[in-house]
Formats: C-alpha cells, sequence, structure tokens
C-alpha cells in the first residue's frame, strides 16, 4: 500500500508541463498503435511482397532515426517545444502521404521524411525531447515511478490504438468496404491524431526548455570523463560540443547506446506490424482479431512498466532491466514453437506481461547517470542508436518470411536480446543511480 501511495503521490507532483505531457503521450502513442496492426496488411493490399514490405518499414525506422538524430541534436538550443511541433508535422505529413498514394517511390520518401510506427512504440524525436522534459516535471526522488507512468499510459494507449484500428478496419469491410479502403481510412486517422498531438505541444511552457541550473551528475566516474581537449566546438558560454550536445556525459552514453542497439536490432526482428502479419500468414487472423490480441498484450506492457517502479526499489535499476527481460526473451522463442493460435496467443501476452520492465528503469537510469544539461542530447543518441538498429532488422525479417522461414526471426531476436542483458549487466552493475548509492 505504501509503494502504490508512492506513485499517486508521484503523479500529483507532476507540473502542469508533465501532466499534458502525459496527454501527449496518450495521443501519440495511441495513433501508433491504431496504425501498426494493420499497416503490413495495407501494404500488402498496395501491392507490394513480402520482400518490399520488409525493405519499406525498414526505411522507415532508417528515417526515424535520421530525423531524431537532426531535431534532438538542436532541441536544446532552438527549442524543444518547437522541435516537438516539427515532429507532429512529419507525423501529419508520413500519414497522408501514405493514405494518397500507393507508389512505391513516394511510400519509401513518406517514411523516410515523415514519423510512422511500423511497432507500436515510439519513434521520431517525441520520446528524447519529452524524457529530458520529464525530469523537470518532478522532484528526483519521483523519477522513476514518473517514467513508470509514462510507459503504463503509452502502453494502455498503444493496446487501445490497436484495438480500434482492428475493429475499424474489420467493421468497414463487414460493411462492404474493400480491404484496402477499410485499411486506408485508419491511415487517414493517424494523420488527424497528429494534428491534435501538434495542437497540444502549442501549450508546453517556457519551463519545458532546458533547464541551465542543474549540477555536474555525481554518477559520472572519472573513467567515464573525455578529456577537455577532446572538444569539437563550443556553445552556452563555452561548454564543449561533443556528439550533437554530449560533452562530460559522451563515454557512459556511447557505452550505453552501443549495448541499446543490440537490444533494439533483436526487437525490430518481431515489430508489432510484423507479429500481427505473421499471425495473419501463420493462423488467419483477421483484423479485429489482431486488434484484440495487441490489445491485450499491450494492457500487460503497461502493467509491467507500472511494477517496474516497485521491482527496481527492492533490486536497482540494473537488475530489473536484466532480470525481467531475461525470461521475457525465452517466452519470445517460444511463440513459434506453439501448435495452435491460443497457445501462441498465451504465451505472446505472457511475454508482453514482463517485457516492459526494462523501459522506465531504463529511461530513468539514463537521466540520472548524465549532467542535466545533456538530457536531451543523451536521450537523443540513445533513441536513435535504437532506432537505428531497429530499422536494420525489418528487412531481414521480410527476407526470412519472403523465404518462408516463417519462425527464425523469433529464435534470433530472443537469442540477441539475451546476449544483450548478460552485457548490460557485467558492464553496468557497478554503476548505481543516486538513491541506490545512498542506501
Amino acid at each position: 500500500m505504501q509503494v502504490q501511495l508512492s506513485e499517486i503521490r508521484a503523479l500529483q507532483a507532476l507540473s502542469q508541463d508533465g501532466r499534458l505531457l502525459l496527454g501527449t503521450r496518450i495521443i501519440r502513442l495511441f495513433a501508433y498503435g491504431f496504425l501498426s496492426v494493420v499497416l503490413a496488411l495495407y501494404l500488402a493490399q498496395l501491392g507490394l511482397n513480402n520482400v518490399q514490405i520488409g525493405w519499406l518499414l525498414t526505411w522507415t525506422l532508417a528515417g526515424d532515426a535520421v530525423i531524431s538524430l537532426a531535431i534532438t541534436g538542436v532541441a536544446d538550443r532552438m527549442g524543444r517545444r518547437r522541435m516537438l511541433l516539427l515532429g507532429a508535422g512529419l507525423m501529419v505529413g508520413a500519414g497522408l502521404v501514405f493514405a494518397l498514394t500507393g507508389h512505391l517511390f513516394w511510400l519509401t520518401l513518406a517514411a523516410i521524411i515523415g514519423t510512422l510506427s511500423p511497432s507500436g512504440a515510439e519513434v521520431g524525436p517525441f520520446l528524447s525531447i519529452e524524457q529530458a522534459i520529464l525530469p523537470q516535471t518532478a522532484p528526483d526522488d519521483h523519477r522513476t515511478q514518473i517514467f513508470a507512468w509514462y510507459n503504463l499510459t503509452g502502453s494502455f494507449s498503444t493496446a487501445l490504438g490497436a484495438l480500434a484500428g482492428g475493429g475499424l478496419a474489420q467493421s468497414l469491410q463487414n460493411w462492404g468496404h474493400s480491404p484496402l479502403e477499410s485499411y486506408r481510412v485508419v491511415v487517414v486517422g493517424y494523420a488527424l491524431l497528429g494534428i491534435i498531438l501538434g495542437v497540444l505541444f502549442t501549450r508546453l511552457s517556457p519551463a519545458a526548455e532546458v533547464d541551465t541550473r542543474g549540477q555536474l551528475s555525481p554518477l559520472l566516474p572519472r573513467s567515464y570523463l573525455p578529456p577537455r581537449r577532446a572538444s569539437l566546438g563550443r556553445v552556452h558560454g563555452g561548454a564543449p560540443l561533443l556528439h550533437f550536445g554530449l560533452h562530460r556525459s559522451r563515454a557512459i552514453v556511447l557505452r550505453l547506446a552501443a549495448l541499446f542497439m543490440l537490444d533494439a536490432f533483436a526487437g525490430g526482428l518481431v515489430v508489432q506490424s510484423l507479429i500481427a502479419y505473421w499471425l495473419h500468414l501463420r493462423f488467419g487472423v483477421e483484423p479485429a482479431g489482431l486488434g484484440g490480441i495487441f490489445f491485450g498484450a499491450n494492457i500487460l506492457a503497461g502493467l509491467s512498466a507500472l511494477a517496474a517502479a516497485r521491482v527496481a526499489r527492492r533490486i536497482g535499476l540494473v537488475n530489473t532491466m536484466v532480470w525481467t527481460h531475461i525470461p521475457s526473451n525465452v517466452l519470445l522463442m517460444l511463440v513459434p514453437l506453439m501448435p495452435s493460435l491460443p497457445l501462441a496467443v498465451a504465451v505472446l501476452l505472457a511475454r508482453f506481461s514482463i517485457s516492459q520492465m526494462d523501459v522506465p528503469t531504463r529511461q530513468s537510469y539514463i537521466m540520472a547517470v548524465v549532467d542535466p544539461s545533456e538530457r536531451s542530447a543523451a536521450a537523443g543518441a540513445t533513441t536513435i542508436a535504437r532506432t537505428a538498429a531497429v530499422a536494420a532488422a525489418p528487412v531481414l525479417t521480410g527476407a526470412l518470411l519472403g523465404a518462408s522461414l516463417f519462425n527464425l526471426p523469433f529464435f534470433l531476436a530472443g537469442g540477441l536480446k539475451i546476449l544483450y542483458d548478460l552485457l548490460l549487466y557485467r558492464s553496468f552493475k557497478a554503476v548505481k543511480p543516486p538513491e541506490e548509492k545512498s542506501e
């Protein structure tokens, strides 16, 4: 009961900007879930084959990484609200192009420049910038709980979006519309949600911009600090600028980013759109059924994110990231071994019930081990690293599906994720956030 009260107090401690960011998270993740369950099906209806679908999803994620790099690298200087508005505009543009044309060239161009989420998870610059703002909206002792709520609302919204997207497409087909027409309505809805997102971003206050009052993070040991002569330039009164806004925290962020790339590449092999497509190919699941499956999956993922804060209080952030992630990846490898749809869904849901416990703990950990003035850059660097790695994976999954190797993506993803867990534990088990060092 005491832990539950602390989670409620964390919400009560949020500033108006913090509450607004929870709202933008809800709208955005609803839109991502809304589109993700039908995206691959829509592309197939447009006439793309499995390999082309894989390539297009790869270009989508690669474009998200490039756009994120460009936007988050200047967000603290150009204005966080301004860059969030730009991201919302790119989201609207991508949705409209996908709705208006089936030509592969224009789809690819929109996928590269715009913002789409094949996985139902965060893409683009939003997460990095919001992740940097959130610690400024509540006291430090509520940081992990705030990130847990942030991920809980996102997962629940993705769940509702998946249910709504699949249900809407199925209903339209039942009313006589073709599958292509029904999926196109969902794509248009995605663009409209991007407009709502942009309106909400206009209400952020000046307090959401970079906080220059923070002091050097106490977590950074000397071995993680780059020499001063390594500076590549100077901004903000002489502060060294390294790697798109990173300076004092550069070494530890780059080490984390390298590990996150391994995890993200593995996750990219089984993004939500491709799992939905796999379920459709393997068991013939229709859109409404896919929506229901991923509604349940994302609800469980959201609950696991909230539970992560409680577990982290007991065993620490790094331990929570690692020891909840390994069993979820074992379950992932078991999904294609199930002989029937009910068993495959049961194992998939069991996997989702613990799969997201590493997400709020990972976000909280990153914000704890870098200077406050580098939070946008650190969040951007790690998010971009993950997005770039994810981008390389769908084309491989598309090729494997095209070669009728339907199960191999699950085995590769689970094995690589377990390797990531072990490497992360070995590298960072001794680097603790302030709340754990004081215990």
